[in-house]
């Protein structure tokens, strides 16, 4: 009876934390401007460029130069943050925002062995994690153990956020659509930079919530085994949008009435539509990773923004994978269970092989 009031009370946790954030006037809405026009119509087609039949044509990835400075060094570690031009294609550059064009990462890395002998995780970022910070205090403790943080600023966040965007409240659902495609592309060009010219013996993908949705995908479609761990993580934004807690802030009267100059529609045809459009950010569709033993999920067993039946739709896509659960809701877990993490994270990466050292 005990286990089961602590599960209610973090899920109601989530759902006092989602009114909050969602069902105030603090903030707009998700999508106040609508579905995005024609570049939602171009991100439709274009999504399908990434899956099996022709991902192969999509490797290797546009080559980046990070141009790097120097944060902090001690006599174990440094912390240095680069910018590069986002590796994107011109039609999707075109489609981001100015603001969004030029990529930020923070690289936190041990000075004690050569990097052949470390490993490297991407971390991406969640819903609403517009600085590093969080991220680098999560990969921070790992430094120990030889294992290097990278993490990625989001299109559409940090000083990367568009001027009219407020917050995490991306204006069009054409913007969700571009975060993520801008974000694979560009996790796995540090991939690629981080094998072929730092030369790291191991790599790994991890994210939380959102972040761990990109992972995920990013994960699937390395060419080679890397470590992907989502955590607190759907197999689908439309699990996010329209069944958890941000149904609630989304601007549903906005795009109904973006949908009417074509007709007349109902509240539920309009989240009929949402649903099919996300349906593009379905994990599922996407291959299995070439090493599934380095997939860990970490999955809350209260959880008011992710039900549990998108977690392990994703483990029985993705045979050989493993989903650990926490004790807890969506925002407890994130503030609590960081060591649960992080023990994913060198789990993972224990079940990879080490890259043959350079002679």
């Amino acid at each position: 009876m005990v286990t089961v009031n602590l599960g209610m009370l973090h899920y109601v946790l989530d759902h006092i934390y989602g009114a909050f954030m969602h069902r105030t006037k603090i903030s707009t809405p998700f999508f106040s401007r609508g579905w995005g026009g024609t570049k939602l119509e171009m991100l439709e087609k274009m999504i399908n460029q990434l899956f099996p039949e022709v991902c192969g044509h999509n490797w290797p990835p546009t080559m980046i130069q990070p141009v790097w400075k120097t944060v902090w060094e001690t006599k174990t570690a440094s912390l240095r943050e680069g910018v590069f031009r986002t590796p994107c294609d011109e039609q999707l550059l075109n489609a981001l925002p100015p603001e969004s064009h030029n990529a930020r990462v923070a690289f936190l890395m041990p000075k004690s062995v050569p990097p052949h002998m470390m490993a490297c995780v991407v971390h991406l970022a969640g819903t609403g994690d517009h600085s590093f910070e969080r991220r680098l205090r999560l990969g921070g403790p790992l430094v120990k153990q030889n294992i290097a943080t990278m993490v990625l600023e989001s299109p559409f966040y940090g000083q990367r956020r568009p001027v009219l965007q407020r917050g995490a409240k991306l204006l069009c659902v054409s913007d969700l659509l571009l975060l993520g495609r801008a974000t694979i592309e560009e996790a796995r060009s540090l991939l690629h930079w981080l094998d072929s010219e730092a030369g790291f013996g191991k790599m790994g993908v991890c994210g939380l919530s959102m972040g761990g949705v990109h992972a995920a995908m990013v994960g699937s479609l390395h060419p080679t085994p890397v470590a992907t761990l989502p955590f607190l993580s759907p197999h689908s934004a439309v699990v996010a949008f329209c069944e958890g807690i941000l149904k609630h802030g989304t601007a549903w009267e906005a795009l109904r009435n973006d949908l009417e100059a074509q007709k007349v529609m109902t509240l539920e045809e309009v989240r009929e539509r949402m649903r099919n459009v996300l349906s593009l950010t379905d994990v599922t569709r996407f291959p299995i990773p070439k090493n599934p033993d380095a997939v860990i999920f970490v999955a809350a067993t209260d959880d008011g923004y992710i039900p549990k039946h998108s977690v392990l739709e994703l483990q029985k896509a993705w045979p050989g994978s493993e989903v650990r659960w926490v004790t807890g809701g969506h925002v407890s877990s994130f503030l609590l269970h960081n060591g649960e993490f992080r023990r994913a994270i060198v789990d993972g990466l224990d079940r990879l092989p080490w890259k043959e050292s350079p002679l």
